[in-house]
């Protein structure tokens, strides 16, 4: 798919998801989602007094944790490129009452000085950038030194299980989807981008290569999801 043409599609697949786009999580991963964010969190590291940048911060839920551990003496920043998902995040976390930055941008082109953050957080939006080593490169950079990125995607499910997964993503989760958010294509695009993306060995050689150190990673969920932590030495 042309760049152009990618963008364009991710753009209407959250404009039109965006109102059901929590409710989805839960059936679609029984719940599980909420597990695999807060070991995500767990694996930030983040503490009282951080700076901690949220990309493709979507409806907030990595964001609200982040925040409660930065505490008053820290700083969350809410990013995304999509605003109808921005305006979710930020009133969750305002409903919580907590009152973050909220900042519309393009992953690949982040509008924060070099060396802005302690910590960079990417949950689930990775897969749905066009030009990943970018959007890495970028994340690099806003980074200060010692700082981590964490991503937590969707990565390759253990290979035993691939033929049912197969099946719950090409034929469940379009008709979830045209059942309760009325967009059976949005979450066929959802099945096709994870194939799309990265494998957990692939990820980590992108991560090293944009320039990040000590990468690993952890599977969740036999393969179904991954998260990947890397550090800025440099």
């Amino acid at each position: 798919m042309p760049p152009e043409d990618k963008a364009r599609r991710v753009a209407g697949v959250f404009d039109a998801v965006a109102d059901q786009y929590d409710v989805m999580n839960d059936l679609m991963s029984l719940g599980l989602h909420r597990m695999w964010k807060l070991f995500a969190v767990e694996r930030a590291g983040v503490r009282p007094g951080d700076r901690v940048l949220d990309v493709a911060a979507g409806s907030g839920d990595l964001a609200l944790a982040l925040a409660r551990r930065a505490g008053s003496s820290g700083q969350v920043w809410l990013t995304d490129i999509n605003g109808a998902m921005l305006a979710r995040g930020r009133d969750r976390l305002l409903d919580a009452g907590i009152a973050v930055p909220v900042v519309q941008c393009d992953a690949e082109k982040l509008p924060f000085p070099d060396r802005s953050f302690d910590c960079v957080t990417v949950g689930f939006g990775l897969r749905n950038m066009t030009r990943k080593d970018l959007a890495l490169t970028e994340m690099q950079r806003v980074l200060r030194s010692g700082g981590r990125l964490i991503v937590l995607e969707f990565s390759r499910v253990w290979k035993p299980l691939s033929r049912l997964y197969d099946e719950y993503s090409f034929r469940v989760l379009p008709w979830l989807g045209k059942v309760v958010a009325g967009n059976a294509a949005g979450y066929r695009y959802l099945a096709e981008s994870i194939r799309m993306h990265p494998g957990q060995e692939e990820l980590k050689t992108l991560m090293e290569q944009c320039g990040f150190d000590d990468v690993e990673y952890w599977n969740l969920s036999a393969g179904v999801v991954a998260v990947h932590r890397g550090v800025k030495y440099r």
